[in-house]
């Protein structure tokens, strides 16, 4: 499950309103996303992207889909790869309008607003994927792995960047500090809306753990071939690759 926002009078929206709310707080926060993320995690979250990129081999030579882009900042990582084209979705046109002045002249890059459970991209389209913290915000995370598999050629790669619910007890004090001291105050004082980051911080809280995931997405048609934990231990790395047959 993801955190469900609510309304000011504290009301909870329905799932198409829950939708709203969550593309509403992302462009309220796109213009200073990229410098909190970066105090957040003291820069390392430069070191994780480029550990996902990696995690691709020789699929993130070609056309690659970042889902849930944002600001681009897997995006960039692609094309230092060598992507030949990659097509960042995100359903934020805020964030992508943030993220597209950061690329370089001429890049092939598609920008595209799109729903990660409805995805506006062809079958078998993509030689690789990537989704960098964006899963947990998708209501129905099956339905967002369904649609990958359909979008991937078979054998293709899926790398996963997440905060999944820690599992091991340092693990959770970790994450405890993190998301209820660390994560409203700085993202508050940076962005001046400490209710946006209050909620990715519940988000993290209420998202399943790494196991489920795997669970999940070898129920949707993948292959789970590594899972680790990053350094610090609030984010981790899943690949997967796309099976041949449909889920």
């Amino acid at each position: 499950m993801t955190a469900t926002p609510t309304r000011i009078d504290g009301s909870v929206p329905s799932a198409e309103q829950k939708g709203e709310l969550v593309r509403d707080m992302f462009t309220r926060i796109a213009p200073t996303y990229v410098i909190t993320n970066s105090l957040l995690t003291f820069g390392i979250d430069r070191r994780w992207r480029r550990q996902a990129v990696r995690a691709l081999d020789a699929g993130g030579k070609g056309h690659v889909l970042d889902l849930c882009a944002g600001t681009l900042d897997l995006t960039l990582v692609l094309l230092a790869h060598g992507s030949s084209r990659v097509e960042a979705v995100d359903f934020s046109e805020g964030m992508l309008r943030m993220g597209r002045p950061r690329l370089p002249p001429d890049a092939p890059v598609d920008t595209t607003w799109g729903d990660a459970q409805d995805l506006p991209c062809a079958s078998g389209a993509f030689d690789a994927a990537v989704c960098g913290f964006g899963l947990r915000n998708v209501a129905d995370n099956a339905r967002a792995l369904r649609e990958v598999h359909r979008v991937l050629r078979p054998g293709a790669r899926f790398a996963v960047l997440e905060f999944f619910r820690p599992e091991r007890w340092f693990e959770r004090a970790f994450h405890a500090v993190f998301n209820r001291a660390v994560l409203p105050l700085v993202g508050g004082l940076v962005s001046g809306d400490r209710a946006a980051y209050s909620y990715l911080a519940n988000s993290m809280q209420a998202y399943m753990n790494r196991p489920t995931f795997e669970a999940l997405a070898a129920d949707n048609g993948f292959r789970v071939l590594s899972a680790d934990r990053l350094f610090p231990p609030v984010a981790s790395l899943v690949v997967l690759e796309r099976s041949g047959a449909t889920p």
